[in-house]
This record gives structure tokens, C-alpha cells and sequence, in this order.
């Protein structure tokens, strides 16, 4: 019967040398989540990431920060923290107090979410590309550059309205640009500069197979899993060999032994003729 043969192969790619690569780009995002499901009951949650690991996590009650890695708190004295959560929290504090006063003006409907991500980079050790995006319902709205909110296409006539207003709002803009110029990058170099070793540790992937629905009658489905690996670039790939029939994997075995076999037959006659005893003649008297 004929078989097909799949190879699996997940392979850790390592972009050069390890710290060449933990240095050339590592992004950091903060993420505020704000669910909005009444006029009275409204809820946030935050957190942030380096790459796609998460290094904290935030009480919505307290508004402190939780480290959730040894080297979380990077090399920042308590002060300095607690000036980022206060400024932090000020900000959630803005967000839900704009949105609860202009439901109607810019057509909210409970419940609904509001999204702001914070996100910075690092190349080579140095901090640059921060922005700043404001999301409702999972689509962007607007984003904050050079000191001034700006629409985005897929935001229409609300994401303007919303830029307009939050424009006039200077102390609002005050709080964005420090944490796009401030904050947010001295977060980053602090975290990879604290966390320098754990995030240069390289990890291979493990790789294995398991059964999906199948589709239909005589078909088979095979769902690859890979996971446990860091940093994240890494290739997987199947190999398909060609399926060969019982008949030529019996003829590949047969043909060598039949040679042997002939092989050592031949060598036996010939020792055979070569020691048999030899008549000797005598004269006769």
C-alpha cells in the first residue's frame, strides 16, 4: 500500500550573533484597555510588552504597576515609578471622563471599548519611533504626532470630531508628548538594560503533530504546534518524500542479497578446486 512521508522540521534562526541581534530591534508596547459598559461602570486594564514578552501587568484600582519579571522595575528608584504610575493613571482618568461627557456627541453606544497603545523601539540600543494610537472597537481612530492629534482614514467624521477636541486640550497633549518623549523610551532602555541576560538566552523550538477534523472520507489532517522558542523569528516547513510501493521497496532489498549470495557461492567453488587433493603417478616395476 502505498505511504506518504512527512518531515517536519522547525529550525531557530538566530539573526547573527546573540547580542548583535538582542540590540538591532526590540519593540516595547503599553497597552490601556478601557471597556466602557454603562454610564456608571467602567473598567481598566493594562499592560506591557517587550517584544512578546509581558513585563507588566496594572491595578485598575490602585493604579501601581505589577512586575511581573525579576527585572521589571529596569533600574529606576521607587520615586521615578511612582511618577510613571501617577502619570499613567492620569492619563486612564482623561480617557474615561472625555468619553463618558461625549457619548452622544460623537455616537458611542454601550458598551463599547476604548484602546490606547503606547509603543516604542530600540535599534542598536537606542530608543526611537514612539507613537502613540487611539482605537475604538478595535479600529484605529487617531494617533498623536508631533504635539497634535491627527484622524485616522478608517476613523470618519468621529475621528475627526475627536482629534478637534482633544486638540484644544492642552494639558491632555502635555501628558502624550511626555510619555512619547520621556516615559515611554526611558522604560525601554531601562527594561533591556536590567533584563540584558534573560533576553539574550535563546531557546530551540519544540515541534510536534496532532490530528484536526478530517475533511472527509480517506483524508487525513495533521496540525503542526510549535512553541517554547525565543526570540521569535524561527522557520518550519514540511518535506514531502515521494511515495514508493511495496514492490520496489521488496526489490530493493531482495537484489543485494541475491548478489551476496552469489557472491559467496562463487568464492566456496573456488576454494573447493583449489584444495582438492591431487593424484600422484608412480612408475611401474
Amino acid at each position: 500500500m502505498p505511504f506518504l512521508q512527512l518531515l517536519l522540521l522547525a529550525v531557530f534562526l538566530p539573526d547573527g550573533d546573540s547580542e548583535d541581534a538582542f540590540q538591532e530591534l526590540i519593540s516595547f508596547q503599553i497597552i490601556l484597555t478601557t471597556s466602557f459598559y454603562n454610564p456608571s461602570w467602567t473598567q481598566n486594564q493594562g499592560s506591557a510588552w517587550l517584544d512578546e514578552l509581558q513585563t507588566h501587568a496594572w491595578d485598575n484600582k490602585t493604579g501601581a504597576f505589577i512586575y511581573l519579571q525579576p527585572w521589571s522595575q529596569g533600574k529606576f528608584s521607587n520615586q521615578e515609578l511612582i511618577e510613571m504610575e501617577k502619570l499613567f493613571y492620569r492619563y486612564s482618568i482623561i480617557t474615561i471622563s472625555t468619553c463618558r461627557n461625549h457619548v452622544s456627541d460623537w455616537w458611542l453606544e454601550y458598551p463599547f471599548q476604548v484602546q490606547t497603545v503606547i509603543s516604542c523601539d530600540s535599534h542598536f540600543g537606542e530608543a526611537s519611533l514612539c507613537l502613540l494610537r487611539i482605537a475604538y472597537q478595535g479600529t484605529d481612530h487617531l494617533s498623536f504626532q508631533n504635539t497634535s492629534w491627527w484622524p485616522s482614514p478608517k476613523g470618519g467624521r468621529r475621528a475627526q470630531q475627536v482629534c478637534r477636541l482633544l486638540n484644544q486640550n492642552h494639558v491632555s497633549n502635555e501628558i502624550a508628548q511626555k510619555l512619547l518623549s520621556d516615559t515611554c523610551p526611558r522604560l525601554l532602555l531601562g527594561l533591556l538594560n536590567a533584563g540584558k541576560t534573560h533576553l539574550q538566552q535563546q531557546v530551540k523550538p519544540e515541534a510536534w503533530l496532532s490530528t484536526g477534523p478530517s475533511p472527509g472520507p480517506g483524508h487525513l489532517v495533521l496540525v503542526c504546534h510549535v512553541s517554547g522558542f525565543y526570540p521569535k523569528p524561527v522557520w518550519v516547513m514540511w518535506m514531502r518524500e515521494q511515495p514508493r510501493s511495496t514492490g520496489l521497496i521488496f526489490l530493493a532489498v531482495m537484489v543485494p542479497l541475491v548478489l551476496l549470495a552469489g557472491l559467496v557461492l562463487w568464492l566456496w567453488k573456488r576454494w573447493k578446486t583449489h584444495w582438492r587433493p591431487q593424484c600422484i603417478g608412480f612408475p611401474l616395476e
